[in-house]
């Protein structure tokens, strides 16, 4: 069971301590510990099956943990008071196919009590004002993804949970979101989005690096190249690996 959790760091939106994660047996979160900042784009990047999805479960609370603390917006992660101010957009879309993109989002909008006009909103900010009448079925890869980001900005939550959201986007609506996580984190929200694509790594204030369940770096992309000395953030990436396992 999760231990009760301790005030967390002033400005800090998430904070987590020692997680300790298994799952069929095996861990797949070894004494995982960070701080995310309040109104801050934070990148959790690692290669497919580190533990990056399982950590963004523990965040939002809906992971069982064999120990740790997972403090959200100063309350335990997952408890009432956080609930609805929390974002989640899983790597596997959280709509009904049946329905429309419009009718999935005033059910939602409704079930999480947002405003009405919440729906107009946020087709807008994923780009979708022009598929909202359509069949969510019949939605492309990529529009399903911004259906999906689209149910999470409902409510206009102060924390972002995005689990590889531009997965399956062009280059141009790759940007168009990059951008508009920006505009986001400029009025306050603050987003945990995790990617296994390094180029995404730039767009980001602070970058945690994980590699088979395990931290390796929590630190600003510059502080990362000019410690490696590159500019390269692969590099840096192998690099870190590299020490890991020479320690």
């Amino acid at each position: 069971m999760m231990n009760s959790a301790p005030a967390a760091p002033p400005g800090a939106a998430v904070s987590v301590r020692d997680l300790w994660v298994e799952r069929g047996g095996r861990e797949v979160l070894r004494g995982v510990g960070f701080d995310v900042p309040r109104g801050a784009v934070v990148g959790l990047l690692g290669p497919s099956g580190c533990g990056k999805t399982t950590l963004m479960r523990a965040i939002v609370g809906v992971q069982i943990v064999k120990s740790g603390v997972v403090t959200v917006l100063g309350h335990p992660a997952g408890s009432p008071p956080v609930r609805r101010r929390v974002g989640y957009a899983a790597q596997s879309a959280a709509v009904y196919t049946d329905l429309t993109v419009r009718e999935n989002l005033r059910y939602f909008a409704a079930v999480l009590g947002a405003p009405r006009d919440d729906v107009d909103r946020v087709l807008a900010e994923v780009g979708l004002e022009r598929h909202g009448d359509q069949v969510v079925a019949t939605l492309s890869g990529g529009q399903l993804s911004r259906a999906s980001l689209a149910v999470a900005l409902l409510g206009a939550p102060e924390l972002l949970v995005l689990d590889e959201p531009t997965v399956g986007l062009d280059p141009v609506l790759r940007e168009e979101l990059w951008d508009l996580f920006h505009v986001l984190a400029a009025r306050g929200v603050t987003l945990l989005v995790s990617s296994h694509v390094m180029d995404e790594a730039r767009r980001c204030e602070r970058l945690l690096l994980m590699r088979e369940g395990e931290m390796l770096a929590d630190d600003p992309p510059e502080v990362l190249c000019e410690r490696a000395g590159t500019s390269d953030l692969e590099q840096v990436f192998l690099r870190l690996i590299t020490e890991r396992a020479a320690s």
